[in-house]
């Protein structure tokens, strides 16, 4: 069988791939070849070392109103830089520096003074190995590169489903991010601002402090499986930055999820695919459920990233996720993540 081949265009525009079939096998479209190198994970997606271009502050409440204001934190694109990075075959740390590399480096997304808020999943009472927060390996190590941009504070905090004090201490992430000198915030009573989110579900809604006065917002989900909307990627982490009864927005879910994030707009979206929960999510526990992927899937189109991930990983599209078209009609992104740049490496 004839070796593939990829032509390349130094990522100044989205390019063609070429995988050389045997006679009678179709070829490979660019969707195709993407989502082929994402699933086999791990560190068996191609030689050491490649990398694959495919194409391309505090608001001061208002008495009995609920403010108004988006929270725009996004960064403008870039011509030198992918939409998408996809890092495979390393361990967390190393797999969150080859994504920043690629994307630009953190200096790209924080500046000097900045006040960074990092949003990792830490909703579950639940070990790193069972996969349903965050990798505190990965916290731990985009708060270090925030430091090193210039951040004057940086705030790793998230609205828990289970028991704030037992979820952040047993999923690591309270500890890592500590040892790097992050602030660590527990969701606090006193710490919520009525907001009106302008959504055509959400409208006002108690929305924790730190989230609404931020310079800069990186989202730090985890991949996983969703009872009820099949997955819970980077736009199903903002229900974290909410106080009251959130289970009400479980009856309008997908719209609930694109209010949330037209609502929250990320400086960057870093997508933790070390392990993920294959099954039983979003809560799991049962380590049979997980599947070691090795994998960090990072950039600046939300839509995208939880479009790709959501194919590769469960074989979903967009049409099966109505929230990610929904979004895109927003402009929030595309779902349409192959007309995108996105780099591929391989670590080890």
């Amino acid at each position: 069988m004839a070796d593939p081949t990829i032509n390349k265009n130094d990522g100044q525009a989205p390019v063609e791939i070429a995988l050389a079939p045997e006679v009678g096998t179709p070829r490979l479209t660019r969707r195709e070849a993407m989502l082929q190198l994402l699933r086999v994970g791990g560190g068996a997606a191609g030689a050491a070392g490649v990398g694959v271009w495919l194409s391309e502050h505090s608001f001061r409440p208002v008495p009995d109103k609920a403010e108004q204001a988006r929270r725009d934190h996004r960064t403008a694109d870039n011509p030198q830089f992918p939409h998408l990075t996809v890092v495979q075959g390393g361990e967390p740390r190393a797999l969150v520096q080859r994504a920043l590399a690629d994307l630009g480096g953190m200096g790209r997304f924080v500046g000097h003074q900045d006040v960074v808020v990092l949003k990792p999943n830490i909703a579950w009472d639940r070990t790193p190995e069972q996969a349903a927060n965050t990798n505190p390996e990965v916290v731990a190590e985009v708060v270090r590169q925030c430091w090193q941009a210039g951040a004057k504070r940086v705030i790793v905090t998230d609205v828990s489903c289970n028991e704030p004090r037992r979820c952040f201490q047993r999923s690591g992430i309270q500890a890592a991010a500590r040892a790097e000198g992050a602030e660590v915030l527990l969701p606090d009573p006193e710490m919520y601002r009525e907001v009106d989110l302008g959504g055509v579900v959400l409208k006002s809604w108690p929305v924790f402090t730190p989230f609404l006065e931020a310079d800069k917002i990186i989202n730090l989900p985890i991949a996983k499986h969703h009872g009820l909307v099949g997955v819970t990627l980077g736009m199903k982490n903002w229900y974290g930055i909410l106080g009251g009864e959130r289970n009400r927005l479980h009856q309008q879910i997908h719209q609930s999820l694109c209010d949330l994030a037209n609502f929250m707009l990320p400086t960057l979206t870093m997508m933790d695919c070390y392990r993920i929960l294959l099954r039983n999510g979003p809560t799991g526990g049962n380590l049979e459920d997980v599947a070691t992927k090795k994998t960090m899937v990072a950039g600046t189109d939300p839509v995208a990233l939880d479009a790709y991930v959501a194919k590769a990983y469960w074989n979903l599209d967009a049409e099966r996720l109505p929230y990610l078209h929904m979004a895109a009609a927003r402009g929030l992104g595309t779902v349409d993540f192959e007309t995108l740049a996105v780099k591929i490496s391989q670590l080890g």
